[in-house]
């Protein structure tokens, strides 16, 4: 007869197969009580050939305690998360701990069905991307949590029990200061989604700030319905240098967005950084040369998730952790470094 695919296999199924109580079987698939080597092995081998499966969400409501962590950020495709998540990981992992991830896509609305549903499964806790609007019912939510709940990517803003990630006025008065060391005083700003994306808000206006105590005002290109990807920074650029040919540099809200404008600027005949002073943001980009490597501000990314993860794991085990860590961000340029 054919085995049925189907039917799951069950504790009593493990128990029959090796001679056992279920009761025994729980004890040795949870690792407790004082059982035999011979027994466990005997266990471990039915549960294997049959294909047990056991209901962790089940034994997390029971026993009260989790392994799982929640995390939602902005997107998986974006390189930027991917690689704070893979901070997380790194250290969430070896500890027993497993990540199930949900995207905002910067959607207040979807980011709060994310955060009920995920608290829903009672997790150890709950890893957030900081920086976003957030809707009054993610707010309750948050406030009624019952689990260690960490912010990720911003440090100025400790609105949980931890904060780990950039200082975003200070990226953009680096990059102010960038441009002002240079004496250029026809500066643009390119960017998108800024009412989404707060953590990009809050760079543009401190750049804005910095220049206008110089006198200096910022011209400003920014689409709220257009993606943050290269085609829309290429686009913004064309529209730029037809609009206002003086510019002599210019501030992307990502590597993404400035690595599209280099491609425009080199086909209209602008050299970069001779003609036209180019920065970015978050780093990305540094791997990838476009005829001269993009001036941009690196943010140690994995390491904003693996601090983040370890200050959870602190919390969990009842170790003091102070509110928040501010990663060091540098401004690079081929050679030139300089942090903050």
């Amino acid at each position: 007869m054919a085995k049925d695919k189907t039917r799951i296999v069950t504790l009593l199924d493990v128990a029959a197969k090796a001679g056992v109580s279920s009761m025994t079987v729980s004890k040795v698939l949870r690792g407790v009580g004082n059982i035999s080597e011979e027994t466990q092995q005997r266990v471990r081998c039915a549960a294997d050939e049959l294909g047990y499966l056991p209901n962790t969400l089940a034994g997390s409501l029971s026993s009260r305690k989790s392994r799982m962590v929640a995390v939602i950020i902005p997107s998986m495709s974006d390189i930027v998360f991917s690689e704070v998540l893979s901070g997380v990981n790194a250290i969430l992992r070896p500890n027993g701990l497993h990540t199930f991830i949900g995207e905002s896509h910067f959607d207040p609305g979807i980011e709060a069905d994310l955060v009920r549903e995920m608290l829903s499964f009672r997790p150890a806790g709950l890893l957030l991307n900081g920086g976003m609007a957030r809707s009054a019912a993610c707010d309750k939510l948050l406030e009624r949590r019952t689990c260690p709940a960490i912010q990720l990517w911003d440090c100025d803003n400790e609105d949980l029990d931890f904060s780990a990630g950039p200082s975003h006025t200070e990226a953009g008065q680096l990059v102010a200061a960038h441009f002002l060391e240079r004496r250029l005083r026809h500066v643009a700003y390119i960017g998108a989604e800024l009412e989404k994306d707060l953590c990009a808000r809050w760079r543009y206006h401190a750049m804005r700030s910095t220049f206008a105590s110089a006198n200096i005002d910022v011209i400003s290109m920014v689409c709220e319905n257009r993606p943050r990807q290269a085609e829309t920074g290429r686009a913004l650029t064309q529209e730029l240098i037809r609009d206002h040919p003086e510019i002599q540099a210019i501030h992307f809200l990502n590597d993404a967005m400035a690595l599209g404008g280099l491609s425009y600027l080199y086909e209209a005949g602008i050299s970069v950084p001779e003609q036209m002073s180019v920065v970015g943001f978050n780093g990305t980009s540094i791997p990838n040369t476009v005829r001269t490597r993009l001036t941009t501000v690196d943010v140690p990314r994995a390491e904003i998730g693996k601090t983040a993860a370890q200050a959870l794991l602190n919390i969990l085990a009842h170790v003091h952790v102070n509110r928040s860590w501010r990663a060091e961000i540098q401004l690079i340029q081929g050679n030139t470094t300089t942090k903050r």
